[in-house]
C-alpha cells in the first residue's frame, strides 16, 4: 500500500502546526486540546522547522521541570526529520519508524508537506491489505 492511500483513508487530512518561538506550553495545550501526540513546528504550515511530540516535552519536564514549559518549541523540537513521500510504500515507512523508533513522519511533496501518518495509521492500512489478502486467497481456495 502507497503513503497516498493511507493519507486518503484518514478522516482529516490536515497537519497541526505551531509556530517556532511559540513555548513548550502552548504546544501541550495544543497537543492536549487536539488529543493527538505530534505537533509540526512550522512557520506556515507547509515548511517544516521540526516535530515536537508528548515524548519531548515529558523527557523535558523530567529533567528540569515545569521551568520548561516557558522555553521555545525550538529547543527541545526534533530538527533533522525524516519525511516520506506519497508513492512510498507503507512497507518502508513502517522500517523507517521502527528503525528511528518515532511514530509521526510528515508526508512531503517536494518542499511543501501534504500530510502526516502517524505508525498507527500505517499499521492500520497494513491489516487492511492483509484481510483482503486473506479474503482473496480463501475464495481462490473456495472456488469463488
Amino acid at each position: 500500500m502507497l503513503v497516498q492511500q493511507i493519507l486518503k483513508s484518514k478522516p482529516d487530512q490536515g497537519v497541526v502546526t505551531i509556530k517556532p518561538g511559540s513555548t513548550i506550553g502552548d504546544a501541550a495545550e495544543l497537543l492536549s486540546g487536539k488529543r493527538i501526540g505530534t505537533v509540526v513546528v512550522s512557520p506556515d504550515g507547509k515548511s517544516l522547522s521540526g516535530i515536537l511530540s508528548e515524548r519531548d516535552i515529558v523527557r523535558e519536564l523530567g529533567k528540569r521541570g515545569v521551568a520548561c514549559m516557558t522555553d521555545s518549541v525550538d529547543d527541545v523540537m526534533t530538527s533533522e526529520i525524516i519525511t516520506c513521500t506519497a508513492s512510498d510504500s507503507s512497507d518502508a515507512v513502517l522500517g523507517k519508524m521502527t528503525q528511528g523508533r518515532f511514530r509521526h513522519m510528515p508526508v512531503m511533496d517536494g518542499d511543501a508537506m501534504i500530510g502526516l501518518i502517524s505508525i498507527g495509521d500505517v499499521v492500520k492500512a497494513q491489516l487492511a491489505e492483509l484481510a483482503m489478502e486473506k479474503e482473496a486467497l480463501e475464495g481462490m481456495i473456495k472456488g469463488f
